[in-house]
């Protein structure tokens, strides 16, 4: 009996949960078309682009209202069969509260697993082709990157500072680079501005002044135009600022290492990306306790009161997890922290929220 119980309840979980993916995902999209048609119009986009840019957005929306999805699909179908007095018949067979949560589990165990692969392989190619698209269509007047203030270590030994770079143009305003030898300064370039010259594929400095320091003496080196070539590539003083969301698991983990050797300005905003990467599939356990929890038992006002209490839930959830990644993008908020702090607080809720359940 047991088993045919986990049976229906696994079925039911997974069924519902992709019925909600099925008819909310073609709301958005129509949401979203609705919203964009005149931009689509204005900048007389491709329809084969179009199609491929909602296709990426199913991904994209998906992954991103995941959490509201799961916790709808749950609270459903669990307050139907609470209403059905369902629920009430198989605790009274002798299963405990924790033995009913077993299929829960498995089912949250399954689609956890769907969500880590896909956000690792499937979700990061989507991500580059929608923000691709946002930006050459949607945003033109939004810059992709970081483009003020710009540092960056090259190699073990070389430091570079712009205070300006324009991707359009290849060009940085007010550039320095500074060669060391352990802690000793061997000799500093700075110059007005820095282009790279794609035909002839070498870098143009304007006003070129170059100190190199040898003991006790100085030598001073002075041009109003030099082409030189450096140890990188002129895209690599402002990467995308969306880059990270762009790479699959192995990409991720080396560009971050990369980026902290360069001491990129970025570097907390690509480490939260890494951390949801395991944090989002992990949120699919602690929303289907919560949601169990809320629906196992019938209600005054029945299942609408369920659900209006689990969109207010599921909302609050995607309300912290974008404040704290605000937090990240504008002030050093630990990205630890930010990824499993709505995590950590909505755990200790389904412990509050189950105890009472049981009750």
């Amino acid at each position: 009996m047991f088993k045919k119980i986990d049976a229906y309840i696994i079925k039911r979980y997974l069924m519902t949960f992709f019925v909600m993916l099925l008819l909310f995902i073609p709301i958005g999209i129509m949401v979203d078309v609705a919203e964009k048609i005149d931009k689509f119009k204005e900048n007389e986009v491709p329809f084969p682009e179009i199609i491929s840019y909602y296709i990426d957005f199913m991904w994209y929306f998906g992954n991103l209202l995941f959490p509201i999805f799961l916790f709808l699909a749950v609270i459903w179908f669990t307050s139907k069969l609470a209403n059905n007095t369902e629920v009430i018949a198989i605790l009274s067979s002798g299963i405990s509260f924790n033995r009913f949560l077993r299929p829960y589990f498995i089912s949250a165990t399954i689609i956890a697993t769907f969500a880590f692969f896909a956000g690792m392989f499937i979700v990061p190619k989507a991500s580059e082709g929608f923000n691709k698209f946002s930006f050459k269509y949607l945003k033109k007047r939004k810059n992709d990157r970081q483009t003020t203030n710009l540092f960056k270590q090259i190699n073990e030994h070389e430091f570079i500072y712009v205070s300006s770079y324009s991707p359009a143009r290849m060009r940085a305003l007010d550039f320095a680079l500074e060669h060391f030898e352990g802690d000793s300064l061997q000799f500093k370039i700075m110059a007005q501005s820095i282009r790279w010259i794609e035909k002839d594929s070498h870098f143009r400095l304007v006003n070129y002044k170059k100190r190199i320091i040898e003991g006790d003496q100085e030598i001073y080196e002075t041009s109003n135009v030099k082409d030189t070539l450096f140890d990188f590539a002129i895209q690599d003083l402002a990467p995308l600022n969306y880059k990270a969301e762009t790479l699959s698991m192995t990409e991720l983990n080396d560009f971050i290492a990369a980026e902290e050797r360069s001491g990129s300005v970025l570097i907390n905003q690509h480490l939260l990306v890494r951390h949801k990467r395991y944090s989002i599939p992990i949120s699919a356990f602690i929303l289907t306790v919560i949601a169990v929890a809320v629906a196992s038992f019938k209600r005054r006002g029945g299942m609408g009161v369920n659900l209006a209490f689990g969109i207010t839930l599921g909302f609050i959830f995607i309300f912290f997890d974008k404040i704290f990644g605000v937090l990240v993008a504008k002030s050093n908020f630990s990205p630890a922290l930010a990824a499993w702090l709505p995590l950590a607080i909505f755990g200790l809720l389904a412990l509050g929220l189950l105890n009472y359940a049981k009750r």
